[in-house]
């Protein structure tokens, strides 16, 4: 099922966009996605990509196989999760931004935090990986393999919305964020201070 997600990034994140992600005694709907390329001398390059200087021992899982986790730490606090697409050797991603849950609330309740309201609970990346228990830990997992921890079904495909990625300041314009509208789940767009003004981005 890999396979599926051999395809240019935008691609990738439109095939995720609706898909399951079952991990640790929770499983959740994906609402909000952004897709992410890679090197200036790759085929869709990506300033705002980690993978955009190359590949070294952070980004690694960027470059391929598709199917597989990439996390990060975002501010250094939060793990944040990630879906590596395209081919073997081409840097590409999805970053996974929010979720529905859809089975062990009380759990991701319970990782949470009692005042997190059930909307809020995998909003936002780094909410998302903290309710369904996704660690650094988990970097460079297949997510199609039966046996992992952390896996992906992919279900219909949804319309999406379309727009700008949330907080990065290169490529600021490239409308590489989908989600699917209605859904309380969806965080809010917010876009980087440091990024050019509307329009003068890519």
């Amino acid at each position: 099922m890999s396979a599926e997600l051999a395809v240019d990034p935008l691609t990738a994140a439109r095939r995720l966009l609706g898909a399951t992600l079952i991990a640790r005694e929770t499983s959740a709907m994906i609402v909000e996605v952004e897709a992410y390329g890679g090197p200036a001398d790759g085929p869709w390059p990506d300033p705002a990509a980690h993978s955009f200087r190359g590949p070294g021992p952070r980004n690694w899982v960027m470059f391929g196989p598709p199917g597989r986790l990439y996390t990060y730490r975002s501010h250094g606090i939060h793990v944040c999760a990630n879906v590596a697409c395209a081919t073997d050797g081409v840097a590409g991603a999805v970053l996974l931004r929010a979720a529905t849950v859809e089975s062990g609330h009380d759990v991701a309740q319970r990782r949470r935090g009692d005042a997190v309201v059930p909307a809020g609970l995998a909003r936002g990346p780094g909410n998302l990986c903290s309710a369904l228990g996704i660690t650094m830990d988990d970097n460079g997992l297949d997510l199609f393999d039966p046996n992992s921890a952390i896996q992906v079904r992919f279900g219909a495909e949804y319309p999406a919305a379309e727009g700008p990625r949330v907080g990065v300041s290169k490529a600021a314009d490239r409308p590489w964020r989908l989600w699917l509208t209605g859904r309380p789940e969806v965080s809010l767009y917010r876009r980087s201070p440091r990024a050019p003004a509307p329009g003068h981005s890519d």
